[in-house]
């Protein structure tokens, strides 16, 4: 198995393994993956736009909150959330309701067909991606499973295992579990 990145691996250390080449590379594979994943949703029992499944999503994640904090978490305006309420309202996949301990305030939940939807999504998606993994020799999945902790643990400020999974450097804290 090639594991190029290692201490000390001069392979690692050409011209085009630097921080903003391979930065470039991600950004396209991200591009990749976002196109494969629009496919993948548009494919699904109901289509819904990218927008609309940040919102589903948001709400699946943090059920009971209200459009103010989905505004703030989706970085748009509350008139666009609000809309973007109402016909995702209106298409049976989220219901609104009264917060019991703030009458003003409006808490979103997704309905069970907004589960379903939602589910139906992820499942198209990790069928696509599973797919192209397939494709891919199987050194290669180790080498982008490995690449993939090491940059979740950097972007988090942990320092990863030497055995690839992400971890603390000794110094106490939790093991990445």
């Amino acid at each position: 198995m090639t594991d190029l990145g290692a201490p000390g691996d001069p392979r690692a250390r050409g011209p085009g393994d630097g921080p903003e080449a391979v930065a470039s590379r991600i950004a396209d594979a991200v591009d990749s993956l976002t196109a494969l994943w629009s496919v993948a949703a548009q494919e699904a029992s109901l289509r819904l736009s990218p927008h609309q499944l940040r919102a589903l999503r948001a709400v699946e994640a943090g059920p009971g909150l209200n459009v103010t904090a989905l505004a703030d978490e989706m970085d748009i305006g509350l008139p666009t959330a609000s809309r973007l309420c109402d016909r995702l309202a209106a298409a049976g996949l989220l219901e609104r309701a009264p917060n019991p301990g703030a009458r003003r305030e409006v808490q979103l939940w997704l309905t069970s067909h907004g589960r379903h939807v939602l589910g139906d999504v992820a499942d198209r998606r990790a069928e696509a991606l599973a797919m192209a993994l397939t494709a891919m020799e199987p050194a290669e999945r180790v080498a982008l499973s490995r690449g993939l902790l090491g940059f979740l643990a950097a972007r988090d400020g942990v320092a990863p295992h030497p055995d690839g999974t992400g971890g603390t450097d000794g110094a106490g804290g939790t093991d990445g579990q």
